[in-house]
């Protein structure tokens, strides 16, 4: 018969078991599921009590007790480590640790009690274990062969407590979600949405202090933001050394089981502040907490990236506005002024900082700089002139502690100048690339408006020097009324001179006649910039693709012609293109008739510089002796036939063949018929001399040793150089 009530208390507590997890599974709140777990034994296992009994803090604490067994429920909370680890490992009961010599609190106790009969069914599963659930009777009951039903028992209530724990955090961020959506706006101010924030955080984890910081780029540290819950003990700042990880810092950084915790504040996985909660009322902040803490720091940092946008973007729409409104000032001062002091004036004001405009040969045109920084500028010339160089548009000054950026000025495909900005291109932002783009068109609208009433200018110069050098000149008037707008006095004494640009091979290979034409306007007008545009006496222009200079002949007596002359060799070297400058300049002239002869002056001049004269690279034509009278003659039909005569057969002979014998010939009169000096100036041996000397008086039927055959030779030679031609 006692065997039978065994196996009927058995089932029964069995299908209890069964019944109590199933059901445990459908509630949603822990208290609830304990509250149920105990008043479900009670009721139908007539127990005398139910205690289910948690860690907490290190010690053993009743969650939910039923029963009136007094002794026992006022002996907790026990200590853990007073009492044995079995009885959070495996079912225990009276009849098997009165058997073995355990030494433990609760044992004891429950021995010294009134109860007759007790087990213990540790409540845990393979991730968490939670406590042991106790129950007891105050009589014998046959339950010592249960120990594997009480074990998946317990497993089952440690799931059952796991799932409405996660169903109570789900329930907070919901209600933390409805809450933020009632009381917080990423419209409202900031300091509202800080203290809503610090209030929920405090209050929501039962916590005597909360606060937020935010991180300070430029200081490199935590700032407190006000205003804060409860009060503030932490310090307002905490400042950022040499180690970067966080917890160094705070070292309750998403760190739960303890009496304060810190949750970071993140935006697009940068750290930007800390939510942070001290002082808990009773026990320890745990997971409920952390994850209520985490919400609201998602949510604060949401509006912290909202407001960064919205104010990003109002200061845009207001920037905008402003540099519309700049533009347009800036425009009205290209109308109204010519030069560039005024734009660059206003750019100053625009990008206060200093500001350089170059032209396009990097010479300063005008500028606006710091106080006392204005001796900078020659360095900052020659730094752009290397930047321009190596393509580069970052200049460092570091004598002078200042960053530029270079930007060219272009229209086009045409270099206009440059612009130098007194700030870094590397920080530069989007709205900092518009103001530079904005400045770049005003400079470059001027800069073309310039060039527009210059090459006016230059077009009327070329006119004014078209009918000024004409052989019969037709209108007077015309050439008075040009002179008139240029300030020019006619009838003082002037010289015409002309220039001539002859490319290196390496400039002329590989280019075309335009491309070519191309090089010489560039050097040309390197020369007008760095020579001409400094005496302003000085008119110069193009005439028939040749280059005109028109000099008061004062100048004559200052020394005037090797410094210019030294100038122009300097601009043309300047330019980059390899090239050799030649001048010719024509007598003096103080009417109008006599520009054209000056003209045609300085044109034999040139002529004669260019094949005997290259090393000194220019002369007059009063200084040229005997050209001087020959110049009469140079149109002559006959100065054309006794050319032809002389000369005309060793320039025909010496074509297409390897041995100039037109320029052995020169080089022999001019070394007065001596044998051993001409061989040594054409470099060639005196045997080899003397056989086309041979060939040369074969070719002319003449005796070279002869002195009027080598006059009338001679004076071929400088009618030859003189006309640049033979015919």
């Amino acid at each position: 018969m006692a065997e039978a009530q065994r196996e009927k208390v058995i089932r029964k507590v069995e299908q209890h078991l069964r019944k109590t997890s199933r059901q445990l599974i459908k509630i949603d709140t822990e208290e609830q599921a304990l509250q149920y777990l105990s008043d479900s034994f009670r009721a139908k296992l007539y127990c005398d009590f139910v205690g289910v009994v948690f860690v907490e803090d290190a010690h053993f604490v009743p969650k939910t007790w039923s029963g009136n067994i007094n002794e026992v429920r006022g002996s907790f909370p026990l200590r853990v480590d007073e009492c044995s680890t079995q009885l959070l490992e495996r079912s225990l009961t009276n009849k098997e640790v009165s058997s073995a010599a355990v030494k433990c609190k609760l044992f004891s106790l429950l021995k010294n009690s009134s109860v007759q009969t007790w087990f213990t069914v540790p409540i845990k599963d393979e991730l968490h274990t939670f406590g042991f659930c106790m129950i007891g009777f105050l009589r014998y009951v046959p339950l010592f062969e249960m120990g594997k039903h009480f074990d998946e028992f317990g497993k089952d209530v440690a799931l059952a407590i796991s799932m409405t724990r996660s169903k109570e955090i789900q329930l907070k961020k919901i209600e933390g979600i409805e809450w933020i959506t009632k009381n917080l706006s990423i419209d409202a101010p900031f300091e509202e949405s800080i203290e809503e924030i610090t209030t929920r955080a405090g209050k929501g984890t039962n916590a005597e202090f909360s606060c937020i910081y935010l991180y300070n780029d430029p200081d490199n540290c935590f700032i407190f933001q006000p205003p804060s819950y409860g009060k503030m003990t932490a310090p307002k700042q905490v400042k950022i050394e040499d180690n970067y990880v966080l917890k160094e810092y705070f070292p309750f950084l998403e760190k739960i089981g303890g009496d304060q915790i810190t949750i970071p504040i993140s935006i697009d996985l940068k750290t930007i502040g800390v939510l942070h909660v001290e002082r808990k009322k009773s026990g320890v902040f745990v997971e409920e907490d952390f994850h209520m803490l985490r919400l609201l720091s998602n949510h604060i940092a949401a509006i912290l990236e909202n407001a960064r946008l919205y104010n990003n973007e109002k200061e845009n729409r207001n920037r905008l506005h402003f540099l519309l409104q700049y533009q347009q000032a800036l425009v009205k001062e290209t109308i109204k002024q010519a030069g560039f002091a005024g734009i660059i004036s206003m750019l100053g004001e625009l990008f206060r900082s200093s500001v350089v405009l170059f032209d396009r040969f990097m010479r300063p045109l005008t500028f606006v700089m710091e106080d006392g920084k204005e001796n900078l500028i020659p360095h900052l010339r020659t730094e752009a002139e290397k930047a321009r160089r190596k393509n580069h548009s970052h200049i460092v000054l570091a004598e002078f502690n200042q960053t530029f950026s270079l930007w060219a000025i272009n229209s086009g495909s045409d270099l206009l100048g440059y612009l130098a900005v007194g700030m870094s291109g590397d920080k530069l932002d989007d709205y900092d690339q518009i103001m530079i783009e904005m400045a770049r068109n005003i400079c470059s609208i001027q800069f073309i408006k310039q060039k527009l009433v210059l090459d006016a200018t230059e077009q009327a110069k070329e006119n004014f020097i078209s009918k000024l050098l004409a052989e019969e000149v037709e209108n007077k008037e015309s050439i008075l009324q040009y002179a008139n707008l240029f300030l020019w006095d006619l009838y003082n004494p002037h010289r015409v001179a002309l220039l001539a640009i002859t490319l290196s091979e390496t400039e002329l290979a590989g280019c075309n006649l335009l491309e070519q034409q191309e090089k010489k306007s560039i050097v040309w007008d390197y020369i007008k910039i760095f020579v001409v545009e400094k005496r302003k006496d000085i008119l110069a222009a193009t005439f028939k693709e040749q280059y005109v200079f028109i000099v008061p002949a004062e100048k004559d007596a200052q020394g005037f012609w090797p410094d210019f002359y030294k100038g122009i060799q300097e601009a043309a070297k300047r330019s980059g293109i390899h090239c050799d400058v030649l001048l010719g300049v024509g007598g003096q002239t103080d009417n109008i008739q006599g520009y054209y002869e000056s003209g045609e002056q300085s044109r034999q001049a040139l002529n004669i510089v260019q094949s005997r004269f290259k090393e000194k690279g220019y002369a007059f034509f009063e200084e040229l002796g005997s050209y001087t009278i020959l110049h009469q003659l140079e149109n002559a039909q006959a100065t054309k036939l006794f050319m032809e005569h002389q000369l005309g057969r060793l320039e025909k002979y010496s074509e297409g063949k390897n041995m100039d014998l037109l320029h052995t010939l020169r080089v022999y009169l001019q070394n007065n018929g001596n044998a051993k000096s001409t061989a040594e100036e054409l470099f060639i041996h005196r045997s080899s001399l003397l056989y086309r000397l041979e060939k040369i008086e074969a070719l002319l039927g003449e005796d070279l040793r002869d002195a009027e055959v080598r006059f009338n030779l001679m004076m071929a030679f400088k009618l030859y150089d003189m006309r640049g031609k033979m015919s």
